[in-house]
C-alpha cells in the first residue's frame, strides 16, 4: 500500500494532476502547488490531525520558483522530525510526449513562458535533476494516456497488483526514432519484411496473412524461441532488483509489420505469465 504520505513532483505535462485526482478518488486529503515553506507545517498538522487526516498528498513543482531548490534539504528535514511514513513520487516523460502535450493544451511552459517549449523543458529537467536523484519512484508516463495513469495509481492500492512487474511491449520504426524511454531495444529488421509482398504492404503486423507469412519461416520461429527464453530469464531478474515496470522496444524498418507482429506474439505468450503486459504500436500508421 502507499505510503500515508506522498509527496509528487516532477516535469510539468507529465501527469502530476491526474496523479493526485487518482489519490483523491482513493481518500487521500490532497493539496496541489503547496509552497515548499509550508511543508514542515503540512506534516505538523497531518500529525494533529489525530485520525482525521489518515492519508494526504501534495504536488511540488517548478510553479514555486527559485524557493524549489530548497525542496531536498526541507523534505529531508521533515522526515526526520516528524519520522513521517512518506513516499516522493517523481513524474517525468520524454521530450516528445511534453511538447505533444504543450501542443494539445496550449498552455505556456509554466518555469518560463517566453521560452520555446523545448529550450523550457531542458531548464526544467536541469532545475529538477537534484530531486529526481532522491526520488522513492520514478514514474515515466511518455506512453501513458489519462485513463493508463489514473488505473496505474489504483494499481498501487492492490498489493498483489502492485507487486507484479508491467512489462511493456513497444513497436516501432526505425525510420521514426528510436523510443527514448526503452529499458531493452531489440532489432527484427533481419527477418524476411512483408512490405515486399504486394498483397501484404497495406497490411499490419495484426493481420493473419502477416502473422502467417512471417511464421513461414524459420528464422522468425527461431527469432521468438529465443525471445521467449531470454525474457523468461530477464524478467525474475528485474523484479528482484525491485523494477516495477520495464519497457521493450521492438524495432523494425517502418513499424508496421515484423515488429508488430512480434509484440503481439510475445504479449499472447506472456498472457499467462504472472506480469502485467501491455502493448503499444508507436507506429503502425505511419506511413
Amino acid at each position: 500500500m502507499p505510503a500515508p504520505l506522498i509527496v509528487i513532483t516532477g516535469s510539468s505535462g507529465s501527469g502530476k494532476a491526474t496523479f493526485l485526482r487518482a489519490l483523491e478518488d482513493r481518500g487521500y486529503f490532497c493539496v496541489d502547488n503547496l509552497p515548499v515553506g509550508l511543508m514542515w507545517k503540512f506534516a505538523e498538522l497531518l500529525l494533529k490531525s489525530e485520525g482525521d487526516v489518515r492519508r494526504a498528498a501534495l504536488v511540488v513543482d517548478v510553479r514555486e520558483g527559485q524557493t524549489l531548490d530548497t525542496f531536498p534539504e526541507a523534505y529531508r528535514g521533515m522526515l526526520e522530525t516528524h519520522k513521517l511514513d512518506a513516499a516522493l513520487y517523481f513524474m517525468e516523460a520524454s521530450d516528445e510526449a511534453l511538447i505533444r502535450r504543450f501542443s494539445e493544451t496550449r498552455r505556456p511552459h509554466p518555469i518560463d513562458a517566453t521560452l520555446p517549449i523545448r529550450d523550457a523543458i531542458c531548464l526544467e529537467r536541469e532545475r529538477l535533476g537534484s530531486i529526481r536523484e532522491m526520488a522513492d519512484h520514478i514514474v515515466d508516463t511518455s506512453h501513458f494516456s489519462v485513463h493508463e495513469l489514473r488505473s496505474f495509481v489504483h494499481g498501487l492500492f492492490d498489493e498483489q497488483e502492485s507487486s507484479r512487474l508491467l512489462v511493456t511491449l513497444v513497436s516501432f520504426g526505425y525510420k521514426h526514432g528510436i523510443p527514448i524511454d526503452a529499458d531493452m531495444i531489440l532489432d527484427a529488421r533481419f527477418l524476411p519484411n512483408p512490405y515486399f509482398v504486394t498483397d501484404l504492404r497495406d497490411m499490419s503486423g495484426k493481420d493473419q496473412p502477416v502473422v502467417d507469412f512471417m511464421r513461414s519461416w524459420d528464422t522468425t520461429l527461431r527469432f521468438m524461441d529465443h525471445l521467449g527464453s531470454m525474457l523468461d530469464f530477464l524478467l525474475p531478474q528485474f523484479e528482484k532488483e525491485g523494477k516495477s515496470y520495464l519497457t521493450v522496444g521492438i524495432g523494425c524498418t517502418g513499424g508496421r509489420h515484423r515488429s508488430v507482429m512480434i509484440v503481439e506474439t510475445l504479449a499472447g505468450n506472456l498472457a499467462d505469465s504472472r506480469y502485467r503486459i501491455q502493448v503499444q504500436h508507436r507506429d503502425v500508421d505511419k506511413v
